[in-house]
């Protein structure tokens, strides 16, 4: 099986480029974030034509999050049922191939003393909570998407240059711990020891092209799965071209 994540930062302005990216790979299971569509606006005929079921879950605003399948796509849920819904359509999920999926957009959280910021934290909880309600972390799972967190150090391009900002405080990675805990392993990193590899670059000031990035798109999955992966690779050259999204696809294959 061949999985893999992305946020498009706009499904409607990259669905040339998600197409084309779909037909190099041809991935089992892509998920989705940053859809930026509702439901209604969501091209399931297109994803369809080339075999692919799929669940979106957006109201057409900042969010949106999809996944879409060929090995399947069965008791798909959208969003928690709970409170943390009210932080917008961050979560989908469905089961494919014999395996659940999570696609997520973790809040941004904008800056320590934001209230977002909270709403990271307490979104963060209630997936952790989620998934020890839905899930069995003895069998097949992944939850995968951009977190907006960067696990360590190695996954910035220079560590003083976050200090006191999101995406690298301890309370980020402490929650990212407790899904860690839970059962889940960074794929990434299974394979990647180094630093330096991201999957995220500012549109600005040249970030991409200076190398100054963040590795924040993850793929977490349970034991089972982690043993059976064979590889996983960041594909930067869909962060180059005309009008990228500011993230990288996530590439990872199962045995």
């Amino acid at each position: 099986m061949r999985l893999a994540t992305w946020n498009v930062n706009s499904l409607t302005a990259r669905m040339p480029r998600v197409l084309d990216w779909i037909a190099e790979f041809v991935p089992d299971v892509l998920c989705l974030q940053e859809t930026k569509q509702a439901d209604g606006a969501f091209p399931v005929g297109a994803f369809t034509d080339l075999g692919y079921a799929s669940a979106h879950h957006g109201d057409g605003r900042w969010n949106g999050v999809a996944i879409l399948s060929r090995v399947g796509l069965d008791h798909p849920t959208r969003g928690f049922s709970s409170a943390e819904d009210e932080y917008g359509c961050r979560i989908v999920a469905a089961t494919c191939g014999g395996v659940r999926v999570h696609s997520v957009y973790v809040p941004n959280g904008r800056s320590l003393d934001h209230e977002q910021y909270r709403f990271k934290l307490a979104w963060l909880g209630r997936l952790a909570t989620f998934l020890e309600e839905t899930c069995d972390p003895g069998q097949d799972v992944v939850v995968c998407g951009d977190f907006n967190i960067a696990p360590d150090d190695r996954d910035v391009w220079d560590p003083s240059a976050f200090t006191g900002a999101t995406h690298v405080s301890e309370p980020e990675r402490r929650a990212l711990g407790v899904l860690l805990d839970w059962g889940l392993e960074d794929l990434f990193r299974r394979h990647h020891e180094e630093g330096g590899v991201f999957s995220w670059w500012d549109y600005r000031a040249g970030d991409f092209h200076e190398g100054r990035g963040m590795r924040i798109d993850l793929v977490l999955a349970s034991r089972s799965l982690a043993a059976r992966s064979q590889g996983v690779v960041i594909d930067r050259n869909a962060r180059k071209g005309k009008k990228p999204s500011d993230h990288a696809p996530v590439v990872v294959d199962l045995a």
